[in-house]
């Protein structure tokens, strides 16, 4: 074998290794207030940050533009596309807008985006994400239902959870649970300090039970993202060819520290 070739062949070999066994790493929606718990003494006005990325790995891809982009309060949607305001997050294109607080009650935010293609799966993406913000000590309503195609529903508080607390939500495709939803969870590795043992620890992936109902107790303190991952019922061209569409239910949730500990 002369040189080339086994530099070539070397290279083919390292390839096909790093691709067929690197765990996938997850997409997700993301959708991140500056304050999810919105006291008195609070500025009355947050900011909302709008991106798509691998949160842990801070690795960005561009959000393009948004299908929709409304909060829900008091049974009430109102658009906020109008709000929104071009930024870079995580070296990618994304948005942020500004949000002021009116009155006590629960705000829950919602974004959905135009399908992203990607060519590593074969598919395109659409990641309904949401997050809940409260507001001046009223917290009725934190489990209502947007009505989206895919939503996670939280069975518990989506605010005020201390880390190691067990988070659990229902996966919902039109409007009924999902039996045995698989569900990927990763942590908003801000400042990408925190260093997993291995590329498999980057995203944790649990499945929901026959009632569509899952748990996690979270091991850290930070933004931690739930997406529950579902295929259409319906197909989308690309270049002639019609491709599935991964459907992705996701929701925001932020762990705080137990007092005292940093």
């Amino acid at each position: 074998m002369t040189t080339k070739t086994f530099a070539l062949s070397f290279a083919l070999t390292l390839l096909l290794t790093t691709f067929f066994c690197s765990p996938a790493t997850a997409h997700f929606g993301m959708l991140i207030p500056s304050d999810n718990m919105v006291m008195a003494d609070d500025p009355r006005t947050i900011t909302l940050n709008l991106s798509f990325s691998h949160p842990f790995e801070q690795a960005g891809m561009e959000l393009k533009t948004l299908t929709k982009f409304f909060v829900q309060n008091a049974g009430s949607k109102h658009d906020l596309k109008s709000t929104l305001q071009p930024q870079t997050i995580m070296k990618k294109p994304a948005f942020s807008c500004d949000y002021a607080i009116k009155r006590p009650g629960i705000y829950q935010f919602v974004m959905e985006p135009v399908p992203y293609w990607e060519p590593a799966e074969d598919c395109f993406i659409i990641h309904y994400t949401k997050t809940v913000v409260t507001a001046f000590g009223d917290d009725d309503g934190w489990d209502k239902e947007v009505g989206l195609k895919t939503e996670i529903v939280p069975l518990s508080k989506p605010f005020a959870l201390y880390c190691g607390n067990l988070f659990q939500g229902i996966v919902k495709m039109n409007g009924k649970a999902v039996p045995d939803a698989e569900v990927e969870v990763e942590f908003y590795n801000k400042n990408g300090i925190i260093k997993a043992p291995t590329d498999y620890m980057i995203t944790q992936t649990i499945k929901a039970d026959s009632n569509g109902v899952f748990s996690f107790s979270v091991p850290a303190a930070g933004w931690w993202g739930f997406a529950a991952l579902n295929s259409a019922d319906y197909k989308l061209p690309m270049n002639g060819v019609d491709k599935d569409v991964e459907l992705g239910a996701v929701i925001w949730v932020h762990f705080e520290s137990w007092p005292g500990q940093k």
